[in-house]
Order: structure tokens, then C-alpha cells, then sequence
């Protein structure tokens, strides 16, 4: 019963990191001649994409850690 539910969630959260990785804009996406130099220069990111990035980090650790237990309790 508990490897079910763990199971489930698992799927929820691997679903979940592949929606926030496709939506997450590309690194080349909005390089012009200027900014696009700063930008990777100084790592600055803004609004929608900061946020994908971090919530991408924290499914990312909740997915390895799902691994993990999932193939302890099996």
C-alpha cells in the first residue's frame, strides 16, 4: 500500500520536473549583441524564468530522493 502511494507521487513529481524543464525558456533564446553577453556573463535571470529554475532544483532533489527510497523499498 505504501509503495503505491510513494509510486504515485513519484509520477506526479517526474511529470511535474518534465513540465517545468520543457517551459523553461532556452539559453540562446533571447541573446542579442549586447545583453546576451551580460547576461551570461552575470547569470541574470528574470521573473518566470527564476522561478522554473528553482522550482526545476527543487523537484529535481524530491525526484532523486523518491529514487532512492523507492528502490530501498523494493
Amino acid at each position: 500500500m505504501l509503495i503505491n502511494v510513494l509510486t504515485a507521487i513519484y509520477i506526479l513529481v517526474c511529470i511535474a520536473l518534465i513540465v517545468t524543464v520543457l517551459m523553461q525558456s532556452g539559453r540562446s533564446a533571447s541573446l542579442g549583441v549586447i545583453e546576451g553577453g551580460a547576461q551570461s556573463l552575470f547569470g541574470k535571470k528574470k521573473g518566470l524564468d527564476e522561478k522554473l529554475s528553482r522550482a526545476t532544483t527543487y523537484l529535481a532533489i524530491v525526484f532523486m530522493l523518491f529514487t532512492i527510497v523507492l528502490t530501498i523499498l523494493r
